[in-house]
């Protein structure tokens, strides 16, 4: 295997030279004494996943960076032109919350967020500190999941950094790197690790994970691709065990090209792929409503390349959102699935879960199809559930709780 003798060349050559977390914060909460109800919480804040946009120079992860986040990061035609991590947050579309700001008579609409990082160029070496290396790996280990952007299109304006384009092999590279890096770590923490398991018995678990991943690893897998339990391997802070997307930039006239996509789709198997025209994606956010659905359809498409990777990236990451609504604002909220209704009230404010009571639950579909709240209770479709119900996806909620 190409890749395994890559790999395996690079590691000796090394040798011989010398949490993903999803966090939710609320903000201006008033604490109300006694039994609360409420069906929103105003003026609030989240802080949701993070999603770091990775690739090799010139394959348009600025581009598509500018077209997520409307700012004008730099994207120059030379490598290494974003030296310093941009961070810009996008809503998750979803257009349950304008059905809900219609029946609620709501003032505003809060979608959940994706917050995308757009980090500087990888190259051969950057596991060894070429280029901006160690940058790269500092700032992607943050990220709670890994976008690779794949550059398809064909433009020779745009010098590729290899001097030819290959999806594979741009693949390769980047994989490559990652998992050098990982062998890095996994060398440095195995002895201590092997120490701490003779000790406590508790640490063989993570020993056990840790030596699979090197194994793993060294046959040029990454711990994702190889299907490895990321949980006992959390705290070595593993680039290559977390979340894979893959963004496949090609030119808008290939979109339609269902062998193209197919083939690129099984380059990244099991891992999800989104097909998108970074140039496109740019022009669609200039663009009101009317106009962006007018410019997709004439590429055969009824979605936006972005939509598709907010979405993508929820469900890699094995999120769900629950709604609340009310006069002030509809808003979804991000959950992990299998969520209990009180982890999922704790994602407003922690307070909400301490203190938790009961939540009065009315799935999306019957309120819509109820039409009114109290509609929803006199039908029997609003449910009292409590510290055990497992939160599912559309649930609209109203939390009951004491402080």
């Amino acid at each position: 295997m190409r890749r395994h003798r890559l790999v395996t060349g690079r590691i000796e050559g090394l040798r011989s030279t010398h949490s993903a977390q999803l966090t939710a914060a609320a903000a201006g909460v008033t604490a109300v004494p006694g039994l609360s109800r409420l069906w929103t919480l105003l003026d609030s804040t989240t802080v949701a996943l993070t999603i770091g946009i990775v690739g090799l120079p010139n394959v348009g992860k600025s581009t598509l960076f500018n077209a997520l986040t409307k700012n004008d990061v730099l994207a120059a035609n030379y490598p290494f032109a974003t030296i310093e991590p941009n961070v810009g947050v996008v809503g998750v579309p979803d257009p349950r919350l304008k059905v809900l700001a219609g029946i609620f008579g709501s003032e505003r609409i809060l979608p959940a967020t994706v917050s995308f990082v757009d980090i500087a160029g990888i190259v051969k070496g950057a596991s060894e500190g070429a280029g901006l290396g160690n940058k790269f790996l500092a700032t992607i280990r943050e990220s709670d999941a890994i976008c690779q952007v794949i550059r398809v299109f064909t433009d020779p304006d745009v010098v590729h950094v290899d001097g030819r384009v290959s999806p594979k092999d741009d693949i390769e590279t980047i994989n490559t790197e990652l998992i050098l890096a990982d062998l890095q770590t996994l060398e440095k923490a195995l002895p201590r690790l092997q120490k701490e398991a003779r000790l406590n018995k508790e640490r063989a678990a993570v020993l056990a994970a840790a030596e699979e991943a090197n194994v793993v690893l060294g046959e040029g897998r990454t711990a994702f691709e190889a299907g490895l339990d990321p949980v006992p391997l959390r705290e070595l802070w593993l680039l290559t065990a977390k979340p894979f997307l893959y963004v496949f930039n090609v030119d808008a006239d290939e979109l339609s090209n269902t062998a193209l996509l197919d083939e690129l789709r099984a380059l990244v198997a099991p891992a999800e792929a989104v097909f998108l025209d970074a140039k496109t994606e740019a022009d669609l956010v200039e663009l009101d409503d009317a106009e962006a659905l007018e410019l997709l359809q004439s590429i055969g498409m009824e979605e936006s390349g972005l939509s598709t990777l907010a979405r993508v990236a929820f469900t890699t990451l094995g999120l769900q959102t629950y709604l609340t609504a009310g006069p002030k604002e509809s808003r979804a909220w991000t959950i992990s699935k299998g969520a209990t209704a009180p982890e999922a009230a704790g994602v407003i404010h922690t307070d909400f879960q301490k203190g938790f009571i009961k939540a009065e639950v009315i799935s999306f579909g019957d309120l819509v199809a109820c039409g009114s709240v109290a509609e929803a209770r006199s039908k029997g479709k609003a449910r009292i559930e409590g510290k055990d119900y497992v939160m599912t996806d559309g649930d609209v909620v109203e939390f009951r709780f004491n402080v």
